[in-house]
């Protein structure tokens, strides 16, 4: 009998690989019964995790870094088995905004991530009102890093809001917010309902973004290590069908239904693809590795990168950053992840921790079979993150 495993998600495109493995046959061949529960909010899922309703959700990466440290929330030790989706986020602005920054002499480059966001920190004579899905999130830390990097003074010199992905276009239709950072397809819904358009995508700002890792609790992941090895593999084999560009049409159809995201295929397809619309009534603009489920060790959870998100909030938040980065690397199971999927043939790489935004171009690495490019993972602002030297 297939054992059962609730998992919660979040209706977002990223959220195709648990929907997959449930429905082509790659939870059924590992012996697993998906169970999967549509959540609200980030809040819900999180309490959700925390309290034992789900046994493993469709996190956002910095979620179990979060959880772990004891912030935003119920305290529960969390790990973030592997790497769910890397990238698929939008930065996108009302019509207003985007009519004063064009008025200023903004050319409308959806790839220049320096002109757009001087133009952008310009546009209004307040706080910039800009919502992200989940005060831990990387649309947070990719906008903190962004606007940071060009003089603002963030969070502080930010007004951040919180805002369900779902429910972004609303929240720039009704004026709440002048801008937005979230995940597709809630960035080309605002463009759909013609209320807001695209400006940048995620990956303009950090190339390579752990966006959504498959997080649960440490109790139920130790008590229950053959569940674990199953939902890692089916979800594996999800994240690398995914990755086979024929196999896109199937996908976008199957997210469209109303149990899972409910938008057109059309709409889906355009992350799918990388092909966005950026506003109304315009051609698509192809972004190269927009969203990715498969290459490039895009499912390994790097111990680096959850260093790297400890550390912008430890120094946010006002906590110790060695201890952060100590508790934030234990969460990222690279050691479960070897240990469950070296079996299917995986090249795995050398080491669990790498320099972040060292690599503007594809570079071979020391891998157990040889075969491993990494990269480009570069921020926009040449920044680099090492983690032998933060603790």
């Amino acid at each position: 009998m297939a054992r059962e495993v609730h998992i919660g998600f979040v209706p977002l495109v990223d959220c195709a690989t648990v929907v997959v493995a449930k429905h082509l046959g790659f939870a059924d061949a590992e012996g697993v019964d998906l169970v999967l529960h549509k959540q609200p909010s980030w809040s819900a899922l999180r309490d959700g995790v925390a309290l034992g309703s789900l046994d493993a959700a469709h996190m956002l990466s910095p979620l179990p870094v979060a959880m772990s440290l004891g912030l935003g929330g119920l305290p529960s030790q969390i790990d973030a088995l592997m790497v769910m989706s890397v990238n698929g986020d939008v930065i996108g602005v009302s019509n207003e905004i985007a009519r004063k920054m064009r008025a200023a002499g903004w050319p409308a480059s959806f790839r220049d991530p320096r002109g757009t966001g001087e133009h952008l920190i310009k546009a209004t004579d307040r706080r910039l009102r800009i919502g992200v899905p989940f005060p831990f999130s990387m649309h947070a830390e990719l906008v903190f890093h962004w606007l940071g990097a060009l003089g603002l003074k963030t969070p502080g010199e930010l007004d951040v809001r919180t805002v369900p992905p779902q429910l972004m276009a609303d929240a720039i239709a009704s004026d709440e917010i002048d801008a937005f950072c979230v995940g597709e397809p809630w960035g080309s819904i605002a463009v759909e309902n013609g209320v807001g358009e695209l400006v940048l995508p995620g990956s303009a700002i950090w190339a390579f973004s752990p966006e959504k890792v498959l997080g649960a609790r440490h109790d139920w992941v130790e008590d229950n290590p053959d569940t674990v090895r199953a939902l890692m593999r089916a979800v594996y084999g999800a994240a690398k069908w995914l990755g086979e560009e024929d196999n896109r049409l199937v996908a976008s159809e199957l997210l469209s239904r109303k149990d899972y995201v409910n938008v057109p295929a059309t709409v889906i397809d355009r992350a799918l693809s990388g092909r966005l619309v950026t506003r109304k009534r315009a051609l698509g603009q192809t972004t190269g590795r927009f969203l990715m489920f498969h290459g490039a060790a895009s499912t390994f959870p790097w111990r680096s990168q959850a260093a790297w998100i400890a550390s912008n909030i430890a120094a946010r938040v006002g906590l110790d950053r060695a201890q952060a980065i100590r508790t934030a690397k234990a969460c990222f199971r690279s050691d479960l992840y070897r240990e469950n999927l070296a079996d299917l043939g995986l090249d795995m790489p050398g080491a669990s921790e790498k320099i972040e935004g060292a690599l503007a171009h594809p570079t071979a690495v020391a891998s157990s079979k040889g075969s491993i490019s990494l990269g480009p993972d570069a921020f926009f602002d040449g920044s680099i993150f090492d983690p032998s030297d933060a603790g």
